[in-house]
């Protein structure tokens, strides 16, 4: 058997697999794919990827389905990512291009991933930590309390009120932003939050109570890492089409799909536009050891602000899924790094 056959057939019994989730014979693997083999041989064929552990009988006189094992030969040999087709672009651009602010974004995104995929996807919402400073507004709403509004690169924004012991000119409301402006504008988050802390020491003593007050609620803003956690989750009903491995895919995975930290621990790290795959025990918990997650970062090559993918029983269209994760992330990028 050569190599070549062999990585042809097990390509064969994956895709058919997936597509019928039915077991698959050597008749029908000649039948469908071409191999220009006889089915005798094709059987020997797989014999060999069974000895190997790349597919396995789950009963007698059955065909064939793959294994993790196989699942993983396949997406590191055979598995091309399959081009969005006109249609699916410009979909994908239209529902994203029409989002008005970050929350829609990732709303918008995640059911047109799980839409795309057939898949139960997860968006992570950017951030804080890995975002930069945009703008610093300063609005006075009274003689004495302001209100600060922190506008990050990912669109996010954090506002918080400042209750200032003197009152506060609109001369003096101006230099204060234009100081703090300064500080931090275009720096991470740890680096704005340094510099402004700087601050209060360096302006005069008639504005130093006032700046530090800023400063204060800044840093709070700076350091808030609650929303951190969060992910937006779409197309749980998608796994209705797994019935047949409820108990060991569908429920463990409705039941993780309830902890956003879980989810977050199985979407890992991602680089922006480095899609990875994990493969059933490859992934972090043993009891979603019968579930795959292909999933990528989002944002630039420098600043990766969150990741983004789906996850499903190790039967998916890996191919399929891989292009439209990566082409969701890519609009996605695009859509944070204009806003």
């Amino acid at each position: 058997m050569s190599e070549q056959r062999k990585l042809a057939v097990l390509r064969a019994i994956v895709e058919d697999y997936v597509a019928t989730e039915e077991p698959v014979g050597s008749k029908a693997l000649v039948e469908r794919h071409g191999l220009g083999v006889s089915p005798a041989t094709v059987r020997n064929d797989m014999a060999v990827l069974e000895e190997e552990g790349y597919i396995h009988q789950p009963h007698t006189s059955a065909g064939r389905v793959p294994t993790d094992k196989g699942y993983r030969l396949f997406v590191d040999r055979l598995a091309t990512l399959k081009p969005m087709s006109a249609a699916e672009r410009r979909a994908i651009a239209t529902l994203l291009d029409e989002a008005v602010d970050l929350d829609d974004v990732v709303q918008r995104s995640v059911r047109l991933l799980s839409q795309l995929t057939r898949q139960v996807a997860i968006v992570q919402y950017p951030t804080l930590t890995r975002s930069t400073v945009r703008h610093v507004e300063l609005v006075q709403l009274a003689p004495q309390r302001l209100m600060l509004i922190l506008i990050l690169s990912t669109g996010r924004v954090e506002q918080r009120l400042v209750d200032t012991a003197a009152e506060v000119s609109e001369d003096d409301l101006a230099d204060v932003r234009r100081r703090v402006n300064a500080a931090v504008a275009g720096e991470r988050i740890a680096d704005a939050a340094a510099a402004v802390a700087l601050l209060p020491a360096v302006v005069g003593t008639e504005l130093a109570e006032v700046v530090g007050e800023v400063v204060n609620a800044l840093g709070e803003a700076m350091s808030d890492h609650r929303s951190d956690q969060r992910v937006a989750v779409s197309g749980a009903a998608n796994l209705a089409r797994f019935g047949d491995n409820f108990d060991t895919a569908v429920r463990p995975l409705l039941e993780a799909l309830e902890e956003h930290v879980v989810l977050l621990k199985l979407l890992g790290e991602s680089a922006a536009d480095a899609v990875t795959v994990r493969i059933g025990a490859e992934g972090p918990y043993t009891q979603l050891a019968a579930t795959s997650v292909v999933a990528t970062g989002y944002g630039d090559s420098d600043h990766t602000l969150g990741t983004l993918g789906v996850v499903g029983p190790t039967r998916m269209d890996y191919p399929g899924s891989m292009a439209a994760v990566r082409a969701v992330a890519r609009y996605v990028s695009r859509i944070l790094d204009e806003a």
